[in-house]
């Protein structure tokens, strides 16, 4: 069994952070949480994890296992169509189906 040290560390190799981005319904642009996801999981599977642990089904999304909110108010929307993913360097908007390279 590992410690917490290095569960930390091996989490820190096999998994990245992704920024969440809401801009739609003419929001400013601003980062609303960050998202655990694998980083052997291609850009397409991260976008999806990102949108869906951003969305409120059962329960207030922030309280998704792997999110850390960034928002400054006590709730927050729902990530939407026209709302952006941040992978790396690279940005990415919802579309109404799927996704467009900015």
């Amino acid at each position: 069994m590992l410690n917490k040290k290095t569960e930390a560390l091996m989490k820190t190799l096999t998994t990245e952070k992704v920024s969440v981005i809401h801009a739609a319904f003419g929001d400013t642009p601003h980062v609303v949480a960050f998202v655990d996801v694998e980083k052997s999981l291609s850009v397409t599977e991260k976008l999806e994890i990102a949108f869906k642990k951003t969305n409120s089904i059962n329960e207030a999304w922030w309280s998704n296992e792997g999110v850390t909110a960034m928002f400054p108010d006590k709730a927050c929307r729902s990530t939407s169509m026209g709302d952006m993913v941040l992978i790396g360097t690279e940005k990415y908007k919802c579309e109404m189906s799927g996704w467009s390279k900015i």
